[in-house]
């Protein structure tokens, strides 16, 4: 069914699957639909009253996704085949397969930049394809259950993964790393769609409820429930000011985002670097890879009580007022200039050997209302001094890094523009 929201007409219904569609998605450029079903096959249509379909036909089992390149050029089908195939739209025929999951293939999405394919498999595996050599360059495993649907978000650097054990997961494709793990639903996740800024990400999961997750804070902001039973598929629309859901209650609803409140404003001017998408990353920067398992599982530190532990814990600690004039003595013929560019290791030198000229009795009477003896006393001294020493030498390092990358910053950008006078000039 294709719906008009602005007139309010009626739906088209276009019929031509032998049975169940098991999912949809427009081309880019809106003049083309594109449907799987579990009749093994995927159509092609023209979302005009006529309803005209072409059918692809190439996999030996249900068809369990469906998704244009963001060029609109190819699409990506997963199916019960364990297959994952690439079909030219202008051809309108079978260009390659991929094969290496062992298990029934539930989705497959393409990056931004149509480099990379994404997968997920009830063999409990997430993939990622390199469409050029067709080959898979990386594989994330979960051992917590399977994934039930995949995507990249709008800058290519991370997926995320809805699972059947009930979280929602992602992942870096540069540093082959979890990043963030979501577990806020009481049953399992069906469907994510990303906000096209890529700070926000909704979920609908089987426990009837949509949940909104905030990326940029690492929480949730907003639980939505509307579907009476399980909510099967969710999706923002291109600008991201609506999204629209489905559930097994046989109903779509048509939300209205509230991202452009003024609460949420101030959220993104803080997150500008995240509002400007990144460049899609470097094939050289995902593969090659080795699998790598992410076990959430926590390690224990077991500690045995039968060894003796000594008693910390003072009911009544001792307090030493400690003023400004007596923590720090200043020479008489010390300048203001030289007390501001003086560093703070000398400054405390200086104080403790002007302290060390104060008579004796003052010494003893410090040592009897704190109960530290005179040589533990010297050594703490001795031990600030040596932190004091390296705070300031952390300082310099960090402005020297600061500096380091300032530069780095300005040769990268120096060479891009060499690199483009370059194509221009040829």
């Amino acid at each position: 069914m294709v719906w008009k929201l602005k007139t309010r007409c009626r739906a088209y219904r276009f019929v031509g699957h032998a049975e169940a569609v098991t999912s949809v998605q427009f081309s880019p450029d809106g003049q083309l639909l594109a449907s799987a079903s579990q009749d093994r096959t995927v159509r092609l249509w023209i979302p005009c009253i006529y309803g005209e379909s072409s059918v692809l036909k190439g996999h030996t089992a249900s068809v369990r996704s469906v998704s244009f390149s963001h060029d609109g050029h190819f699409i990506v089908s997963a199916s019960n085949d364990k297959s994952i195939k690439i079909w030219s739209v202008r051809h309108q025929r079978l260009l390659f397969s991929l094969f290496e999951h062992t298990h029934w293939v539930r989705c497959a999405k393409y990056s931004s930049d149509g480099r990379l394919i994404v997968s997920c498999s009830e063999d409990k595996s997430v993939k990622i394809w390199d469409t050029r050599n067709k080959i898979c360059i990386d594989s994330f495993l979960d051992y917590g259950g399977f994934a039930n649907f995949v995507d990249f978000d709008p800058s290519g650097t991370c997926i995320a993964s809805a699972g059947s054990n009930h979280t929602v997961k992602l992942w870096d494709v540069r540093m082959n790393k979890l990043l963030q793990h979501y577990k806020v639903h009481r049953a399992g996740v069906n469907c994510i769609s990303f906000h096209p800024s890529g700070n926000y990400l909704i979920t609908a999961s089987t426990d009837g409820t949509l949940k909104i997750l905030d990326l940029l804070e690492g929480r949730l902001i907003y639980t939505l429930h509307g579907h009476k039973g399980p909510v099967l598929s969710v999706a923002f629309s291109k600008a991201g000011e609506k999204f629209a859901s489905g559930g097994a209650d046989a109903q779509i609803l048509l939300w209205k985002t509230n991202f452009d409140s003024f609460d949420y404003k101030d959220v993104l001017k803080h997150h500008m670097r995240r509002v400007h998408i990144d460049e899609p990353p470097h094939l050289l920067d995902v593969y090659p890879r080795s699998p790598h398992l992410h076990d959430e599982k926590l390690h224990s530190v077991e500690v045995n009580p039968a060894f003796d532990v000594a008693d910390t814990q003072t009911l009544d600690p001792p307090v030493i007022e400690i003023s400004f004039s007596s923590s720090l003595s200043i020479p008489d013929d010390a300048s203001s200039e030289d007390l501001q560019y003086r560093p703070a290791s000398v400054l405390v030198t200086s104080s403790k050997r002007n302290s060390d000229n104060k008579s004796e009795s003052a010494v003893h009477d410090v040592d009897k209302h704190t109960g530290i003896a005179p040589s533990l006393g010297n050594a703490l001294e001795q031990i600030v001094e040596q932190l004091d020493i390296l705070t300031l030498t952390i300082s310099i390092l960090e402005q020297r890094l600061t500096l380091t990358e300032d530069k780095l910053k300005e040769c990268l950008e120096n060479q891009q523009k060499m690199l483009l006078q370059g194509r221009q000039e040829e």
